[in-house]
């Protein structure tokens, strides 16, 4: 069973008040929270995407729960543990617990980057 996650994530990260005064919003008016890549927006913003998706358990020859993997990344021109601190919140709202959380190094850019990593057992359809 193929679960769709990505509208519930988008949705519960621009939801989040604290999250949407760190981030703040884009020309459209949206918090910055992009799957996969954002557009051509300034720091700080958001981005997030599925590692995997697989059916984990079976009962009478049919999946019964799925394991779901996302990476989340905090983009920033400073200090990420607020932003990324709001996230971790929300992902474990929706029932998913962080396996990673990781700072990557891209002084020469001038960019703070943080990488976490989600995981959550899905059961039913």
């Amino acid at each position: 069973m193929l679960i769709d996650l990505k509208p519930t994530i988008t949705q519960a990260l621009q939801s989040n008040a604290a999250l949407a005064s760190l981030l703040g919003r884009d020309d459209l008016g949206d918090v910055k929270v992009y799957p996969e890549q954002s557009p051509n927006v300034e720091k700080p913003y958001v981005t997030y995407f599925e590692l995997s998706n697989f059916d984990n358990k079976f009962a009478n020859d049919k999946a019964i729960s799925s394991s779901i993997h996302f990476q989340v990344d905090v983009w920033s021109n400073g200090n990420t543990y607020p932003i990324a601190q709001a996230v971790d919140e929300t992902m474990c709202e929706l029932g998913f617990f962080r396996r990673a959380a990781r700072d990557f190094n891209e002084n020469e850019k001038g960019i703070y980057h943080k990488v976490l990593r989600y995981s959550k057992t899905h059961i039913g359809g």
